[in-house]
Parts: structure tokens; sequence; C-alpha cells
């Protein structure tokens, strides 16, 4: 039995940030996070501490969730 490999919470994140229509400056502004940070993540070029991740999240709509 072949296992999908689920995509991690940073591609999650960066897709729904994409996806959102929103600007990276008002998400960050929502936030309460510096727009270059979400720049940088969403470009792959830095990964985000969780409570960052979380932040960005709560801007969004989402929920963070660990699934087994």
């Amino acid at each position: 039995m072949s296992k999908t490999k689920l995509p991690s919470i940073a591609d999650q994140l960066r897709q729904a940030i994409r996806q959102s229509g929103l600007t990276h400056y008002r998400i960050a502004k929502d936030a309460g996070i510096v727009p270059d940070q979400i720049d940088r993540f969403v470009s792959g070029a830095r990964d985000l501490r969780l409570e960052s991740a979380a932040k960005i999240a709560r801007a969004l709509n989402l929920e963070l969730q660990k699934k087994w």
C-alpha cells in the first residue's frame, strides 16, 4: 500500500496566501508582522516560526492543525 505524501503546513500556507487575493502587505498588516517576512516565505527564501505561521493563518481566517 502506497502512502500519498501530504503537503506540508508551509506549502499549504503558501498556497492559501497566493489564493487569498490579498496583497502581502494586507496579510502582514492583519497578522501584525512585516510584509518582507511574507514575501520571503512565499518565495521560499525562508521558513516561518510557528508563531508567525499561526498569525498569518488567523489573518486568512484559517486554523493550523496537525493531521496524523
